[in-house]
């Protein structure tokens, strides 16, 4: 089997055994033993923002972003711009818990550069979304989950508004998923002819370094809108 066919059968049993979330004890998160065991750390412990600053800032925003209740919240139209985390990744499994206000809209990028004016340039993203009331829920291609405006999603499994959804993205080398609610709804391969033709076919066409990074930062996005994240944590891949 080849290591591609290797990781697919791994990934798939994961899901079908299922995973622990990492639990909030008094606002701290806190890893389930399994997630020890595997080799899972957090990427936020519930009471303060160590680990993560601004988009090219030393610093964490002094405002728009806050931990309330154990979460990461967005605050919205605050101002405070994307943060990403201090540490880079390349391949990973990266777990997440997110909702949003009704209408928001939000977004998860990785393997970020600093090289760009925004962190976009770089990053793909997968969508956060009220997929009800935000007009990109009119289009699979844009609504929650998607990689946005490249992939979209192959079911729905978003909760309704108010809910904490289950994310996340799991990226070995060009090949990436992106899962909700337990199930794998979008799956692509970097530079592949199928990602190749999409992006010749959409905005990112001209955008000489999107998508190409193999290791970068993570980050959570500023689109003005009330939106939370919680229980972030991640996997590092071989």
């Amino acid at each position: 089997m080849n290591p591609r066919g290797l990781f697919c059968v791994i990934t798939a049993m994961v899901a079908l055994v299922g995973f622990p979330a990492a639990s909030l004890s008094g606002g701290k998160a806190m890893l389930s033993d399994e997630e020890k065991a595997e080799g899972f750390v957090l990427l936020i412990d519930g009471e303060t923002a160590n680990g993560w600053r601004g988009y090219k800032s030393d610093k964490f925003p002094a405002k728009g972003w806050e931990i309330v209740d154990g979460a990461l919240h967005k605050i919205a139209k605050a101002g405070g711009g994307d943060i990403i985390t201090e540490e880079q990744f390349e391949n990973f499994d990266f777990r997440f818990e997110w909702k949003v206000a009704p209408g928001a809209n939000s977004g998860v990028f990785f393997r970020i550069s600093e090289i760009g004016e925004r962190t976009y340039d770089t990053a793909i993203e997968y969508q956060i979304l009220d997929n009800d009331l935000h007009r990109d829920g009119r289009k699979e291609i844009t609504s929650a989950a998607s990689n946005y405006a490249l992939y979209p999603p192959t079911e729905k499994a978003v909760k309704p508004v108010g809910e904490y959804n289950e994310g996340r993205i799991v990226a070995h080398g060009k090949h990436v998923e992106h899962w909700l609610n337990g199930k794998k709804v979008v799956e692509y391969v970097i530079d592949s002819d199928d990602w190749n033709e999409r992006i010749a076919n959409s905005k990112f066409k001209d955008w000489d370094h999107f998508g190409k990074m193999s290791k970068g930062h993570i980050g959570l996005q500023d689109h003005g809108d009330d939106v939370w994240y919680r229980n972030l944590r991640i996997k590092k891949l071989p």
